[in-house]
């Protein structure tokens, strides 16, 4: 089968298409897609950021794009990227805004099932079956807490890309107030409006994101905490735990039970 062009994926009358492409590193141009978009990875880990959001993206997770949602795929190493992209109708009642979802095994299976079949498959024969299946089992998925808000605000918004350039930046809410010309009152005020976290919530927040990309990279436990600005591992330790419900290395193990989250729609 030859590579089809990437406006195929896109145009055709199928309710999904399953695209498989692979990158030793470099990310991709901020695009949108005219359909919803299921980001999965093989294998590697991926950073998706949009003006509304940043998210890590290991093996064990997948994130949900919304049709027409401006957006860029940084790949943190090699990727064995694995997409869905879902015709809007077909997929009613699903999130209107970017999340971050666990990928069951099962939907894992349907989607590397789905790539194994034609671009323009049979609707009517066992990929259209496949894909029936996929976009159920959509329904079924669980969304993780974790999600690291990015504020509107064009200042607040540069502010926060270089505390996540700067992941180990001890700066505090005083310090930037004063960089931004303002107090730090004003300062939080707004974060909290924009975010609807505090400075201190968010900034942790962008250590988990990063930590996790690191982690999932198989990066030492106390070299990440290192990275991040903490003391000790055991300090990182037990911020991941008290934010996530479990330890570092159990997050990419499945023993998710206790960790927040929400099915992406309630069965009927």
């Amino acid at each position: 089968m030859g590579i089809a062009h990437d406006d195929e994926y896109q145009t055709l009358p199928h309710p999904v298409t399953a695209k498989a492409r692979n990158y030793r590193g470099g990310e991709t141009p901020v695009h949108s897609h005219p359909r919803a978009q299921l980001l999965y990875a093989g294998s590697g880990v991926m950073r998706v950021e949009t003006e509304a959001g940043c998210w890590v993206v290991p093996p064990v997770r997948g994130v949900w794009i919304p049709a027409a949602t401006a957006h860029r795929v940084i790949m943190l190493g090699a990727v064995e990227m694995r997409t869905l992209y879902i015709r809007p109708d077909a997929a009613p009642g699903l999130p209107e805004q970017c999340c971050l979802i666990e990928v069951s095994p099962l939907l894992r299976a349907l989607i590397l099932a789905l790539l194994d079949e034609p671009l323009a498959y049979d609707r009517t024969g066992r990929a259209g079956q496949i894909a029936a299946l996929a976009l159920s089992e959509l329904r079924f998925l669980k969304i993780p807490a974790l999600h690291l808000p990015m504020p509107a605000d064009q200042r607040l918004h540069r502010l926060c890309q270089q505390q996540i350039a700067r992941p180990d930046s001890r700066d505090t809410l005083e310090t930037l107030a004063g960089q931004q010309a303002t107090s730090s009152r004003t300062l939080a005020r707004q974060f909290q409006r924009e975010t609807g976290m505090s400075f201190r919530q968010w900034r942790q927040q962008a250590s988990l994101v990063e930590a996790l990309g690191h982690l999932a990279n198989n990066m030492p436990v106390a070299l990440v905490a290192e990275k991040l600005g903490y003391r000790s591992a055991s300090a990182f330790t037990a911020m991941f735990r008290r934010s996530l419900g479990v330890e570092p290395r159990r997050y990419f193990s499945g023993e998710l039970a206790d960790v927040p989250s929400s099915p992406l729609q309630p069965p009927s």
